[in-house]
């Protein structure tokens, strides 16, 4: 346990504070958050590296400076309640928790959602809830969401993501017109039919799959 303290605690002086992560309460929960809880054990002395890494389903635990990086582009209070789409390993969602009053997250793969479920209760992250289904649609139950993350790059930001955001809600998704060219980028919504936009680089992300993204081959 002491080995990935401290294996965290350099990952988020040398990744990430160190490439202009300045948030706060994001570096707190990146440092608290154990990351090799959320990979294969067989992998897990490589949950620290500079990069993303596999999971079941042919997903990914993104790159932990992407991670730190989207967290603080939320622009996350301790009082939000936010969605994340792709709950993956579980691992954004947990550094969510550590910041906000709220997660709701939704995943496609309803192995990945089930053990993401096992590991949020082993972990005592009780404010997290977890939903199988089409991210693409939300989770019209739970908004308005102060902010939405989605950790898949699709072709535009789903209509049901913007339309579920509060007002000054923040949405970051990476979009790109296809599934190998994305930028990050942030809408904020300003009025009913009103949303800022913002990009913040390239990006590289699993393809966002359903209504509102690219449809299975």
């Amino acid at each position: 346990m002491e080995e990935y303290t401290e294996l965290r605690r350099r990952m988020v002086v040398d990744q990430i504070s160190s490439r202009g992560i300045t948030n706060a309460a994001v570096l707190s929960a990146m440092t608290d958050v154990p990351r090799e809880k959320f990979v294969n054990e067989n992998i897990r002395r490589s949950a620290y590296t500079d990069g993303p890494l596999p999971i079941a389903c042919g997903q990914t635990i993104s790159q932990p400076y992407m991670v730190a990086l989207m967290a603080e582009l939320l622009l996350p209070l301790s009082t939000d309640v936010m969605l994340e789409v792709g709950t993956g390993s579980g691992y954004a969602a947990a550094v969510l928790s550590r910041v906000v009053k709220k997660v709701y997250t939704v995943e496609r793969h309803p192995d990945l959602a089930e053990e993401a479920k096992k590991r949020f209760a082993a972990l005592g992250y009780n404010n997290i809830e977890v939903h199988i289904g089409d991210g693409t649609l939300g989770w019209a139950e739970h908004a308005p969401y102060d902010g939405i993350l989605v950790a898949a790059g699709g072709p535009r930001a789903p209509r049901p993501l913007l339309e579920q955001l509060a007002m000054g809600g923040r949405l970051v998704i990476p979009v790109g017109p296809t599934q190998m060219e994305q930028v990050l980028t942030r809408f904020i919504r300003r009025g009913e039919e009103q949303w800022d936009e913002e990009t913040f680089g390239e990006v590289r992300f699993v393809p966002l799959i359903g209504a509102g993204g690219w449809q299975v081959q």
